[in-house]
């Protein structure tokens, strides 16, 4: 439990500082440390949870909250969140999900990472698109236990929606409430609250981890640094989950 709580509080710490949560790496990181497949999207959701809703304060407080950029995702993604948390799923599809999950997430940020600091012109997206992708990545979210905003960030970024910092704080408020909608549909399936509750050290780590990354980023590295490294950790995660699928 000491080493995954060092390794929850890493992750917290590199995934906050561009506003994301890290629940796919949690996630990844359970798997591989044996955690009971029925607590661990959960405990991930959960530790999203804590980690982005510093981000959300933060980022809201420094005046860049959209919500005409946001609300549209939202509308799409909550209920489709809360439906893809409350199905069931075998554990072998879900490995190879969260597979396919980290690879995604891991090149769309490798190719977008220079956007994060960039302020060119952009567009406005028409509401039914932005309502058509919050549905897909909310109900995505849901089924594996993210909270979305690392495929929402980096897809805002390709079609400009926004500017760099509204795109961050919609992807840290895109997780937090996605992923509060994945924790209900989750429970819905077994009575995990309990469980969830013997893993208290890593919802304490990510809280620590969460303010780590906030202070790296205003701090130190620049944001498109952060992403980069970013990018790095999750396709690192993938390598790791293909050959526990597929050699191991």
């Amino acid at each position: 439990m000491i080493i995954l709580t060092i390794l929850f509080l890493i992750t917290a710490s590199i995934y906050s500082s561009v506003g994301f949560g890290g629940g796919s790496t949690y996630l990844a990181l359970l798997l591989l440390w044996g955690v009971p497949f029925t607590v661990f999207p959960v405990i991930a959701l959960c530790c999203n949870i804590i980690v982005v809703l510093g981000n959300c304060i933060n980022y809201t407080r420094a005046g860049n909250l959209n919500l005409k950029l946001i609300v549209p995702y939202l509308i799409g993604s909550v209920p489709l969140a809360y439906l893809g948390g409350s199905l069931a799923i075998e554990k072998d599809i879900f490995e190879i999900l969260l597979f396919i999950v980290l690879s995604i997430a891991g090149l769309l940020l490798l190719v977008n990472f220079k956007s994060y600091d960039d302020d060119k012109k952009y567009i406005e997206i028409p509401f039914i698109i932005s309502l058509l992708i919050g549905g897909t990545l909310g109900f995505i979210s849901g089924v594996v236990g993210i909270g979305g905003g690392i495929f929402l960030s980096p897809i805002l970024f390709l079609i400009r929606a926004a500017k760099p910092k509204d795109i961050i704080t919609t992807a840290s408020v895109f997780i937090l409430i996605n992923s509060i909608a994945g924790v209900f549909g989750q429970l819905t399936k077994n009575e995990t609250l309990n469980y969830v509750l013997e893993y208290w050290p890593l919802l304490i780590a990510v809280l620590v981890g969460g303010q780590i990354g906030n202070f790296i980023n205003i701090k130190i590295l620049p944001t498109r640094i952060l992403a980069l490294i970013t990018s790095a950790v999750v396709l690192f995660v993938a390598i790791r989950m293909f050959y526990k699928i597929f050699i191991n």
